[in-house]
């Protein structure tokens, strides 16, 4: 894992009180104890574990969570807020990312993009899912 150096020019305090707004938890109360990650199912396919991802938060690095895929990737299963020792709603937090980085008007998959065949095979309900899920 990379080293991150925190410094005064890294830490966005606008994308912090924006991501407090919108998810309307405090994931600054985050023990990094690490249960949200050991449990997550997502886990392996995500560049930055769910623990990670909170401390990066915390620590108000939007330049290195525009380019992780964690938010992205998250089932919403609630697992990770169900083993919190402090109750964190993890899902939402993840969901206020993915939120911020929507209404700057930047899709995390084109719709257009998709090949014909992986749209007539998927379902239309994971189809519309997805579409509200990453796109703005």
């Amino acid at each position: 894992m990379a080293t991150i150096i925190i410094n005064e020019r890294c830490f966005d305090k606008k994308f912090v009180r924006k991501l407090e707004e919108i998810s309307g938890t405090n994931f600054h109360q985050c023990m990094q104890c690490g249960t949200c990650s050991g449990g997550c199912p997502m886990v392996d396919d995500m560049d930055v574990t769910p623990r990670r991802l909170m401390l990066l938060a915390h620590m108000g690095r939007k330049d290195l969570l525009d380019v992780a895929k964690t938010a992205w990737l998250c089932a919403s299963c609630h697992k990770c807020e169900v083993r919190c020792p402090r109750g964190i709603d993890i899902p939402k937090t993840m969901e206020a990312i993915r939120q911020i980085k929507l209404r700057e008007n930047e899709n995390y998959i084109e719709p257009f993009e998709i090949p014909t065949e992986t749209i007539k095979e998927a379902p239309q309900i994971a189809m519309i899912s997805c579409f509200r899920k990453m796109t703005s």
